[in-house]
């Protein structure tokens, strides 16, 4: 038991080292994005910085809920604050999904009177954050399938290689061609990017505020699931939602059709939902069938 403990505190460890150290290579170089796009007068470079923003983003609520899982939970948060984790995830969202509306606005205008842009520095600095990105990932490519927080992180990193591509392309394009409008033209597919993981971290914020089931989960395969255990005769109430990410929880209550096999029935159940769906935070109440009818007869009552 020591032993598995320690195992996952190296783990827990190593991920925030992973976390802290892709986190800061990527804040530093969307500074340079910023100071380039800007000298460069390039818009496809801004908004590259501006993708680039929702791996800083993303990265910090990972590296957050790394940290905060290590909280204990206290007598007025019993769940502890893992709904920081959910909270900043929104406000990230809406944050981001405004910025990618507001490039788009300004390319839109642009592409009615292109501007110069200075295509050398714009391929320079995209041709950086390339290589920044490429390095980020294999960093993580490793170690993000045994971890949810680095999954969404690695994906985040590998979407933002998309962004640096298409600001390469737009300079590559204006130095070649001369065509001035590449560079808003990119802008807006690089904002495309932006809105695409924007809107499904808006989205799933919202539906962990809400107390949705989890994507993944199949409320009716965990209720056939439960109701093959030897001794269940009914459940009802199922309710699944999730605390934060990659931390889900149920209730149930399931009838039994022998109280003297409740110990065995709950020991069985919890094993059920912990070993098929992850549901490890199960809050199961048994029920006989005697007061199953008292209840029923009660309901019909207050009707």
């Amino acid at each position: 038991m020591a032993g598995h403990a320690h195992h996952h505190d190296h783990g827990r460890g190593t991920s925030q080292r992973l976390l802290l150290t892709v986190l800061l290579l990527n804040f530093g170089y969307m500074l340079a994005e910023v100071v380039g796009g800007y000298l460069a007068n390039s818009l496809a470079l801004l908004s590259d910085a501006g993708h680039m923003l929702t791996d800083v983003a993303a990265l910090a609520l990972s590296l957050l809920a790394v940290r905060f899982a290590s909280r204990p939970a206290t007598a007025r948060k019993t769940y502890g604050f893992y709904r920081l984790e959910i909270l900043a995830a929104l406000a990230n969202g809406v944050t981001l999904l405004v910025l990618a509306l507001l490039i788009c606005w300004e390319a839109y205008h642009r592409l009615g009177e292109p501007q110069p842009v200075r295509a050398w520095t714009l391929v320079g600095v995209a041709l950086g954050g390339l290589v920044i990105n490429l390095v980020s990932a294999r960093m993580l490519m490793h170690v993000h399938e045994d971890n949810l927080n680095l999954r969404g992180a690695f994906l985040h990193v590998v979407g933002d290689l998309l962004g640096s591509v298409a600001a390469v392309l737009a300079g590559v394009l204006i130095l070649w061609r001369g065509w001035w409008w590449a560079d808003p033209a990119f802008s807006v597919v690089i904002s495309l990017l932006i809105i695409y993981s924007a809107w499904r971290l808006v989205s799933d914020a919202v539906n962990v505020l809400l107390e949705g089931t989890p994507s993944h989960i199949n409320v009716a395969a965990v209720e056939q699931a439960m109701r093959g255990v030897a001794g269940v005769r009914d459940v009802h109430d199922l309710h699944i939602w999730t605390i934060t990410s990659g931390r889900h929880a149920v209730t149930v209550h399931v009838v039994i059709a022998d109280p003297a096999e409740g110990y065995r029935t709950l020991r069985e159940l919890r094993a059920l939902l912990a070993e098929r769906f992850a549901l490890t935070h199960s809050t199961i109440q048994l029920e006989d069938p005697p007061m199953v009818n008292i209840r029923k007869e009660a309901k019909t009552k207050t009707h």
